[in-house]
């Protein structure tokens, strides 16, 4: 029997670690509650986790530059939790890598609800080689994701969005797969697609011009017919 995904939480108030633990038992889930960021690597070595709560405000290193620290060497999912109001943070947390952000207090069903929200969108069919890797190459152009910078073949820096960094290193987790508009939407923002909704498509041809891939011949980002988009390029890790 598969056993249930296992939630990391990092807070440095007891009860709140004692609640969202008991919370989402309850809920099926299994869960681990640590005060701070040794604490949290610690049980990143000892534990396969599959998702990490993260307090912002923590003794020692914060949640901001664990975040950072974690997303350099991790797909690991994280949710952000923070009791400050400020939006600066929620969006230097989503700017670092976080897929998700939740200011204090909450109800433990909209966290638990977010959860399986990750969860669902982070879940399989990722190419295990490139999901952790920090630098990855394809058809002569490569992605440092640490410095979150693309070069062409010819060495050259070429200028992304967030938004085109993020569906750009959707297609590479994800190389030779045809992805529906609907899940492309699902990764890209967390919601789904409605009938009109052409976000992705918009996305998708942003992306095309940064990797001069002519829409009328692509080369890299396939349309597939009744099935959405599919990266056709081999993907690999650069090692340092």
């Amino acid at each position: 029997m598969e056993r249930p995904p296992l939630i990391l939480i990092v807070d440095d108030d007891p009860e709140i670690r004692s609640l969202l633990g008991d919370y989402l038992v309850r809920q099926g889930l299994r869960a681990r509650a640590v005060g701070d960021g040794a604490a949290m690597w610690r049980e990143l070595e000892q534990q396969a986790v599959d998702l990490v709560v993260l307090d912002i405000m923590l003794p020692g290193d914060d949640g901001l530059e664990l975040c950072r620290k974690l997303r350099a060497r991790s797909a690991l999912p994280v949710i952000m939790l923070t009791a400050r109001g400020d939006a600066t943070d929620r969006i230097v947390g989503l700017e670092l890598g976080a897929d998700d952000y939740l200011p204090k207090p909450f109800d433990p069903r909209e966290l638990f609800a977010r959860i399986r929200a990750t969860l669902r969108r982070s879940a399989g069919q990722l190419s295990p080689g490139v999901v952790t890797a920090q630098r990855l190459r394809f058809a002569d152009w490569s992605l440092d994701r640490v410095r979150r910078e693309l070069r062409d073949p010819q060495g050259t820096v070429v200028p992304l969005s967030s938004g085109e960094y993020r569906l750009l290193e959707i297609f590479l987790e994800r190389p030779n797969r045809a992805l529906g508009r609907e899940l492309l939407l699902d990764l890209l923002q967390g919601r789904e697609a409605t009938p009109f909704d052409r976000s992705v498509d918009v996305q998708v041809s942003r992306l095309r011009r940064r990797l001069r891939d002519d829409p009328r011949d692509a080369q890299l980002i396939k349309t597939v017919r009744h099935a959405g988009y599919l990266f056709a390029a081999h993907v690999e890790s650069v090692d340092d």
